[in-house]
């Protein structure tokens, strides 16, 4: 690998800056910035091992995409992205880190799971990744294991309102648990849905012939959102314990989050590009299209959007995760023809997370800043990675994507690198795409070739959130 590469003739993107600068990279890592044209920027090229031409380009951080499933066991199948090809997505998509779930099996113990999803990655990912801990079975023994993962590095805790006799926690475990991060520094994140009553309502639905998938996003009611959300936060701040809720889509869920933010509550939230940009409409797609965008929390009616994008311009949802967890239609999302309760929950997204979010800055959404802020940024503060990851500045690793904004691209299964049949955004026109992506100072993507590898992707032990009173 050289040691010494220049990007130059860029303008610079981060959260809290933009210039036009170039970039210095020594031994992987961000070595100094420079005016354009200066006799230090000059000198930086002349000695170089190599030049990057950034010209009419953005230089932004590589993504971070908090929040993906990689292999991920579900519904009787498995999610179609191995970590090498996951990974190796993300990249094309200028996300250079990702924060995959272990989980933990009932019965068994936290490590078991986590060594197992070590052993899925290990030597397998194109770009660099960390792991959060899904907690199935909270008892006197995992919640002391969580003080050791904590130290780990593995300092974020996953727990389910939603999936009865699978992955469900009750009150009283969520609470054990969040008594436990508030006290080892450790974040809960949660899926807050009613999953005890959507059971009932699902087994309504199915008894009453409503099988389409359509009706997923019936049953999975907003309101068992906004109040799980809401019983979320209460337990939250019984425990002391700071909360990270998991991919918002409701209006009432964004309403019970802004009142908590607003008390000055340790609650932060994310949302994905699929409740940005789909709906109930796909949903309700004929010959059972609709089963591709089956994914748990539902789509909502197109109206909820205005409060998500109100939500990330307020900071009371301060992260844009894919969930990525893509199934095939054929093979897989099939699975539950005339049951839709069998349709495996999960859609592919983490290669199209930064253009999506580009183009929202176009359409005047959001800045270009905070488009940096919500993508990378803020997850990579919200994880522990900050500022290793999500910034451009001395001592950052060399991360770093030149991004065209000009170049217009439609957004298809036929030309995207997820291991996955078809596009949740098929026909999107997007303005915006990568060009080059570098990985702590190695090339990966190269003038829109893929020159990476799989093993170069290291596990990145995690500090504790940055954000936290």
């Amino acid at each position: 690998m050289p040691d010494r590469t220049v990007i130059r003739g860029g303008f610079v993107i981060t959260a809290a800056d933009e210039v036009h600068a170039d970039v210095l990279v020594e031994g992987g890592r961000v070595a100094a910035l420079a005016t354009q044209d200066s006799q230090v920027s000059q000198g930086w090229a002349e000695s170089a091992d190599r030049v990057v031409d950034a010209t009419g380009c953005y230089v932004i951080p590589g993504g971070v995409d908090a929040h993906t499933h990689m292999e991920m066991p579900f519904g009787g199948t498995v999610a179609a992205d191995t970590f090498e090809t996951g990974t190796r997505a993300a990249a094309w998509g200028g996300t250079t880190t990702i924060v995959d779930f272990a989980v933990q099996q009932r019965g068994r113990s936290l490590r078991e799971g986590l060594d197992a999803w070590h052993a899925k990655a290990d030597g397998r990912c194109a770009v660099d990744y960390g792991f959060h801990m899904i907690l199935s079975d909270v008892n006197e023994h995992t919640l002391k294991e969580m003080d050791a993962l904590v130290e780990q590095g593995v300092t974020s805790f996953k727990l389910f309102m939603a999936y009865p006799g699978v992955l469900y926690s009750d009150d009283g475990q969520i609470l054990r648990a969040m008594q436990r991060t508030a006290a080892n520094g450790g974040l809960t994140m949660m899926h807050a849905e009613n999953g005890i009553a959507i059971d009932v309502l699902v087994e309504q639905a199915l008894a009453a012939g409503r099988t389409d998938p359509r009706y997923h996003g019936e049953v999975r009611h907003a309101l068992l959102e906004a109040e799980a959300t809401h019983r979320a936060i209460q337990l939250a701040r019984v425990t002391g314990s700071p909360l990270y809720v998991v991919h918002v889509s409701a209006s009432e869920a964004v309403s019970e989050l802004a009142q908590a933010r607003d008390l000055g509550l340790n609650v932060f939230a994310e949302t994905c590009p699929q409740y940005l940009f789909l709906s109930t409409d796909n949903l309700a797609e004929p010959d059972f299209e609709g089963a591709k965008y089956v994914c748990s929390t539902p789509l909502r009616p197109v109206e909820h959007q205005a409060a998500l994008w109100r939500g990330l311009r307020t900071n009371d949802l301060s992260v844009v995760s894919t969930d990525h967890c893509p199934f095939c239609f054929n093979g897989q999302k099939e699975l539950g023809r005339g049951d839709f309760s069998r349709i495996p929950n999960g859609l592919p997204g983490v290669e199209n997370r930064m253009d999506l979010l580009h183009q929202a800055v176009l359409d005047g959404h959001i800045s270009r800043r905070r488009w940096i802020e919500l993508a990378c940024a803020t997850p990579a503060r919200m994880f522990g990675l900050y500022p290793r990851k999500g910034t451009i500045a001395p001592g950052a690793d060399a991360d770093i994507v030149v991004y065209d904004p000009n170049v217009t691209q439609v957004i298809s299964a036929e030309t995207h690198h997820m291991n996955v049949d078809y596009s949740a955004y098929e026909g999107r026109r997007v303005t915006g795409q990568v060009r080059t992506v570098l990985s702590r100072g190695e090339l990966v993507l190269e003038d829109r070739e893929y020159v990476g590898r799989a093993g170069h992707g290291q596990f990145l032990p995690r500090g504790t959130c940055q954000y936290l009173l």
